[in-house]
């Protein structure tokens, strides 16, 4: 992220952050885990590599950060993935993980991780199975601070959407054909407010270790509050650490 001089700055909050108690624990039992799920990942194991891009509009009212107030294109790359594996037709916690490239500068990306969700005050908090990847919203869960603001980040489905099923294979064949497109909001207390437009328009090869991690990878004044943020970057640190030792797989969400 951006120091308040504005040059580029990335930390690592791997070891301080998974030191003695809880986080510590997590961070142990993630790199237990991600040591011994073998060629696949723990959670999100089925999933398809896309090839898309993402403008931010110009703005009618600003947010106060940089990257959210000039209007500007990125190239994404994103992972779409049902999260427990479960096989079809059976329905799936989906997933919906992006890079945007330079969004901080030169080398400098933004990795969001959005779940399938409700829109609702409480529901945009929950994880919600689905049976198509078009139904519904994805959304951070936890909330984002935008600004001098927060709320939770979520991208919906365009309103024509085709009906795509949860499945890798059918959502790497529809960008194909036609590109898949959502909205990216901002729950705000007046409402979901635009922050810009998706769209996944080819599928990519899933070569080399291809994670994401939102704490590692944010904006000074974009980025995930600070609930939880122990236990989720033990987490993201640990499935790091455990990866690295096997050599990890393509894909994943850490």
């Amino acid at each position: 992220m951006r120091t308040d001089g504005g040059s580029p700055r990335r930390t690592d909050p791997g070891r301080s952050d998974a030191g003695p108690g809880r986080a510590g624990v997590v961070f142990r039992a993630a790199r237990f885990v991600a040591r011994r799920r073998g060629a696949r990942p723990a959670l999100h194991p089925h999933g398809v590599v896309l090839a898309g891009r993402l403008d931010v509009p110009a703005q009618e009212i600003r947010w106060g950060v940089p990257w959210c107030d000039r209007p500007a294109s990125y190239p994404v790359t994103a992972r779409w993935s049902r999260a427990a594996g479960l096989p079809r037709p059976l329905p799936d916690g989906l997933g919906l993980a992006l890079r945007v490239e330079d969004a901080d500068g030169p080398g400098c990306p933004l990795e969001l991780l959005f779940t399938s969700s409700g829109r609702g005050r409480l529901t945009r908090h929950v994880p919600i199975p689905r049976t198509s990847a078009t139904a519904g919203p994805y959304t951070t869960l936890l909330a984002y601070a935008v600004g001098v603001g927060q709320g939770v980040v979520a991208a919906f489905p365009a309103p024509d959407s085709p009906r795509i099923p949860a499945d890798p294979a059918a959502v790497g064949a529809a960008a194909a054909s036609r590109p898949v497109v959502f909205k990216l909001r901002v729950g705000t207390p007046a409402g979901w407010r635009l922050l810009a437009r998706l769209t996944l328009f080819r599928e990519e090869p899933a070569s080399g270790r291809l994670g994401f991690d939102p704490y590692r990878n944010c904006l000074s004044g974009f980025r995930p509050v600070d609930r939880l943020r122990a236990l989720r970057v033990a987490a993201y640190a640990g499935s790091r650490a455990g990866r690295s030792r096997r050599g990890g797989p393509a894909g994943g969400r850490t």
